[in-house]
């Protein structure tokens, strides 16, 4: 029961992270199905075969990466909240922290995170489906 409470929970935020941005849904997604596969057998099987795990969860779990097109929408979210963060703050030490931040930020999504070609990325999807 903990497990599915749990699992619920997090598939709530995950839906939370598509429609708010700055959320990142996909971790969500992933300890849904890793609560929901611990929960029942039957729900994991339904997890399984939503939409959501099909385009957060399987890209994840394949190290296939995302799609350029993903990583500047993610980037210029968190940019303009990191920028706005410096911006409110005082403190010298935070403001230096947070542009760190951004910019180890952006050296993960360019050279760590793969980018999925958008024609792979549909011919995944269709094959998927």
């Amino acid at each position: 029961m903990l497990f599915f409470l749990l699992g619920c929970i997090s598939l709530g935020i995950g839906i939370g992270g598509i429609i708010l941005p700055v959320l990142p849904g996909g971790p969500f997604f992933l300890f849904a199905a890793f609560c929901f596969g611990k929960s029942s057998k039957r729900l994991d099987n339904w997890f399984k075969q939503t939409a959501f795990y099909k385009k957060y969860v399987v890209r994840f779990k394949e190290k296939k990466g995302m799609s350029r097109k993903e990583k500047i929408r993610i980037n210029l979210i968190a940019d303009a909240f990191i920028l706005f963060s410096i911006w409110y703050m005082d403190i010298l030490f935070i403001q230096v922290l947070l542009a760190l931040l951004a910019i180890y930020k952006h050296y993960y999504f360019i050279y760590k995170m793969k980018t999925i070609k958008p024609e792979k990325e549909n011919a995944n999807n269709y094959v998927s489906e």
